[in-house]
């Protein structure tokens, strides 16, 4: 990849962040590049990266953020850097799944794929035409899912709805998907959390 093809600004989602966070150093010279990756990144790393942010640069610079568990306090505290850069200041986000990153964070970068060798889900609810039924069989599927295993399956249900079923989300569904998240966090029940997303294609607004 060279500095030519790099997206401004993107969320990179792949397996191997250290070797994707190597290659970027490499393609981007002689831009200046910083990177934060961490194993849980938290909140004291957000602080950095902002801290990173507004040091002033005359060329662009590339603030990288590497992590496989983002948590959800961290990147709310980034959002707006994210979305009014400072001056000749990038960010990229190398994951290896979407599902690690909360919807709002997601909006304001461009996604692109790299090597990944996540699990993944294919949702078959037609969330268009939910019924308690549906909703009842689908929780007794996943009645055992795991906490990492119910965030591949969030992602899964807001891939159906935005994409296979094309559904212009509610406020209140997107911030059933963004607490889905958070929750999740905070280890609340899998169950619970899909019960809580699942109900807002039947409620509606």
């Amino acid at each position: 990849m060279s500095v030519h093809e790099v997206v401004k600004g993107h969320i990179l989602i792949t397996s191997d962040i250290e070797v994707e966070f190597y290659k970027l150093q490499e393609s981007l010279k002689p831009h200046r590049v910083v990177g934060f990756l961490e194993d849980k990144f938290l909140l004291e790393h957000a602080k950095a990266v902002l801290a990173e942010s507004y040091i002033s640069e005359s060329i662009t610079k590339y603030i990288i953020l590497g992590s496989a568990d983002f948590n959800v306090i961290s990147q709310n505290s980034l959002l707006k850097i994210f979305e009014e850069p400072p001056r000749n200041i990038e960010f990229i986000i190398i994951t290896p799944t979407k599902s690690n990153l909360i919807p709002t964070v997601r909006s304001r970068l461009p996604i692109l794929k790299g090597k990944k060798n996540a699990k993944t889900y294919e949702c078959e609810l037609n969330l268009a035409r939910l019924s308690y039924e549906n909703i009842f069989v689908f929780l007794k599927e996943n009645a055992r899912i795991s906490r990492n295993d119910a965030k591949f399956l969030i992602e899964s249900l807001y891939y159906r709805a935005t994409v296979v079923d094309m559904l212009i989300l509610s406020k209140k569904q997107l911030d059933n998907f963004d607490k889905a998240y958070r929750l999740l966090e905070l280890n609340s029940k899998p169950q619970n959390i899909l019960t809580l997303v699942l109900m807002g294609f039947i409620d509606g607004d």
